[in-house]
């Protein structure tokens, strides 16, 4: 496959050219990367098999095979939001999330129909975009149907070309055939899929570009850039899909073809459930564990299931949350919680539980953390083995009950996702769903 290169046509979703950077910085070529439409390869690629072995793998530290992901997939690398005022969810990830804002990309930059915040806070990068001008209309399309959501999520790849040609040998979407994007600070390779309805997986490759993000953003100059203190939030833990009734295997294996993942935990019926709701949940993870994508659907319910309301207010499937690790728990939920960030209420009983569990554990395997100071900040923890994980959820960050974050911490080992805490923590989302009228 030909890859195509650019001199940057700053259009951040499609590369067309609807509109061009001032040419004193940048050098235009004529054809912009060719963008595949999806949705009458849809049925098809998703239902086609493909055999292919699983024993790629390298030696570990430990000295086992640790196995790895055909496509070169290094780790998460960025989301990019599109909402309905950048400025405005960039301030708040900065003021009260503890991000700075690195880059910016709108008129300043030469970009007419659009504005792009690039924020950082250690290895976790987001990018926030709005629509300036009508003819940006897939931004005002995607933010009228869905509010704020994620229109797209990347992975670092070490080969763009070779990891989307083996994504579409075995059956994935193409959106975004691979091309480069080239400045005076170098150049960019992306490529991107498509996966739940109007969401995009990115494959990118930095690693010929010393400019800031990618072509097209500068040093941001606001004041509010860097006023606000790393709450030690470190990179992408796991990202959550939300889905209709019967699309997670559908989505799942998907996943697991096109991206040469493995199915990890399967959660059936009756083990994520509460007295009015349940959900079914699939957990896939690429080889080496560094990407782990859990996928839900919603399952049979007295009432409402916490699913059933963001497909119903996001119009369709997408991203419900992404998980954000911290080295320090304690530390982040203090700091955030004092910045007015909004956590989930746990019931008191859960920490009664917990103390007597944490009683019951051989010294090895207790809780290091004071039991006290997880009560006070409402801070879950599952044991697992010979360890523990520890976890919060954010209540929707914007005015749709859609998405959220969660914060996390993982200890001796721990590779799970809270299933200790699901009944608790479903309880408390339903209290928010009857105080919104949604259960």
């Amino acid at each position: 496959m030909e890859q195509e290169t650019i001199q940057y046509r700053p259009n951040l979703a499609s590369c067309t050219p609807v509109v061009l950077l001032e040419p004193k910085r940048i050098q235009h070529h004529l054809q912009p990367p060719r963008s595949v439409p999806a949705s009458s390869a849809l049925g098809t690629a998703l239902k086609r098999g493909h055999s292919h072995s699983n024993t790629s793998s390298v030696s570990s530290s430990k000295g086992g095979p640790v196995k790895r992901n055909k496509l070169g997939i290094r780790n998460y690398d960025y989301v990019e939001f599109y909402v309905g005022s950048a400025k405005s969810v960039a301030y708040w990830h900065v003021t009260a999330l503890g991000f700075h804002l690195e880059g910016y990309l709108g008129p300043e930059t030469g970009v007419r129909d659009r504005v792009s915040y690039f924020l950082r806070q250690n290895r976790l990068k987001l990018v926030i975009t709005s629509p300036l001008q009508p003819e940006a209309y897939e931004l005002h399309h995607y933010v009228t149907k869905h509010g704020l959501g994620v229109k797209r999520w990347a992975l670092e790849v070490e080969d763009v070309e070779y990891a989307f040609q083996h994504a579409v040998d075995h059956g994935g979407i193409p959106v975004q055939t691979p091309h480069r994007l080239e400045d005076d600070h170098g150049y960019v390779s992306e490529a991107s899929l498509k996966v739940y309805d109007d969401t995009e997986l990115m494959l990118v490759n930095h690693d010929h570009y010393s400019g800031i993000f990618r072509p097209g953003f500068e040093a941001a100059s606001h004041p509010w850039a860097k006023q606000s203190l790393s709450v030690g939030l470190q990179q992408i833990d796991h990202v959550v899909g939300n889905v209709r009734e019967n699309e997670m295997e559908l989505w799942s294996n998907y996943l697991d073809r096109v991206l040469d993942f493995e199915d990890f935990i399967y959660f059936g019926p009756g083990d994520i459930s509460t007295r009015y709701s349940a959900l079914l949940s699939k957990v896939v993870v690429s080889k080496d564990k560094r990407i782990k994508n859990p996928i839900n659907e919603p399952y049979e319910g007295l009432k409402k299931s916490q699913i059933e309301e963001y497909l119903e207010h996001f119009q369709g499937s997408g991203v419900q949350h992404i998980a954000i690790s911290t080295q320090n728990i304690l530390h982040t939920i203090q700091a955030l919680r004092s910045r007015g960030v909004e956590f989930i209420d746990v019931p008191e009983d859960y920490y009664r539980r917990l103390y007597e569990q944490n009683e019951k554990l051989p010294m090895d395997q207790k809780i290091t953390e004071d039991l006290s100071l997880l009560q006070s900040y409402g801070i879950l923890c599952d044991h697992e083995g010979d360890g523990y994980l520890l976890q919060l959820f954010t209540k929707p960050i914007g005015d749709r009950p859609t998405f959220f974050y969660e914060i996390i911490q993982r200890r001796n080992g721990a590779e799970g996702f809270g299933q200790g805490n699901f009944q608790a923590l479903f309880e408390s989302i339903e209290r928010e769903q009857e105080r919104r009228g949604n259960l």
